[in-house]
């Protein structure tokens, strides 16, 4: 609540910027209170986390000032009622069931991967493998994002592509911040990245349904394509990825070379093993 009330903008909520003598960034804590309809000694025991229920309509109430959007309150939503913690089991190894892997394999036009809890590539497809060194299965999203300066030359947006994957994670990390894998990753960033950091105080949160983005390839150049989330049914956590260029666009003739390409070289592996 506190990275958000920060980010808030004054004019946003009807306040002049110069509304007394503004020495925090954001709306103050008074501020807040007062435009919820709260008293400010209870919003500061919310920030601060000494009353971790409130009710439905302080949520909306504190949404609504704040600008938070669908995907934001509903993980708010999960922070003041969090499930009754079990006993923490080794987690097992992500894995993809061979029929995901066999539909992946299916879609020769169409490049596909899967994300895991973590954003970890567990399969891609062949045309997926084509269009970035990054869809590698065992490669985590995240690193590679903040940690691998080709990344930058990969994704002409880079900054909106590196705000969207921290959604993104927090988004499938859910209430559960404490998971060990979870804070391995973000101790590890945090320590690496000074952008990691920045992006990951903000506590962006951000389901990834669909949405466009753009690649430089090294040999059909840039590409401007859609993607579409499937939540993987008997897999928590596991997404299945697909991108499709628009019809009759520069991308689609791209995509079209690219798969050309990709089912010669599949074709020439497989003579050379015989």
């Amino acid at each position: 609540m506190r990275a958000r009330r920060e980010l808030a903008r004054p004019a946003d909520v009807g306040l002049p910027d110069g509304f007394g003598r503004r020495r925090v960034p954001g709306l103050r804590r008074e501020e807040v209170a007062m435009l919820a309809g709260v008293s400010a000694d209870y919003y500061v025991r919310l920030e601060q986390g000494r009353d971790k229920h409130p009710s439905e309509q302080v949520i909306e109430a504190l949404a609504g000032v704040l600008g938070l959007d669908d995907d934001a309150v509903a993980h708010v939503r999960e922070l003041a009622r969090p499930a009754r913690r079990k006993r923490r089991a080794p987690r097992r190894p992500e894995r993809v069931s061979d029929g995901v892997q066999v539909l992946l394999n299916s879609w020769t036009h169409t490049p596909a991967l899967v994300y895991g809890r973590y954003l970890d590539v567990l399969a891609a497809n062949a045309l997926g493998l084509s269009i970035a060194a990054c869809s590698t299965p065992g490669v985590n999203q995240v690193r590679e994002v903040f940690l691998n300066p080709d990344a930058r030359e990969l994704y002409p947006d880079w900054d909106s592509v590196a705000a969207d994957t921290l959604a993104s994670l927090r988004a499938t990390a859910g209430t559960d911040l404490d998971d060990p894998v979870l804070t391995d990753l973000v101790g590890e960033l945090s320590l690496k990245s000074d952008e990691f950091r920045r992006l990951w105080a903000r506590h962006d949160v951000r389901t990834k349904t669909s949405g466009s983005k753009r690649f430089r390839h090294p040999l059909v150049g840039e590409l401007t394509l859609r993607y579409e989330s499937l939540a993987v049914n008997g897999a928590p956590g596991q997404v299945i990825v697909a991108y499709h260029p628009e019809p009759g666009s520069p991308s689609e003739q791209a995509i079209a070379l690219l798969s050309s390409t990709v089912a010669g070289n599949s074709g020439a592996d497989q003579r050379a093993r015989m």
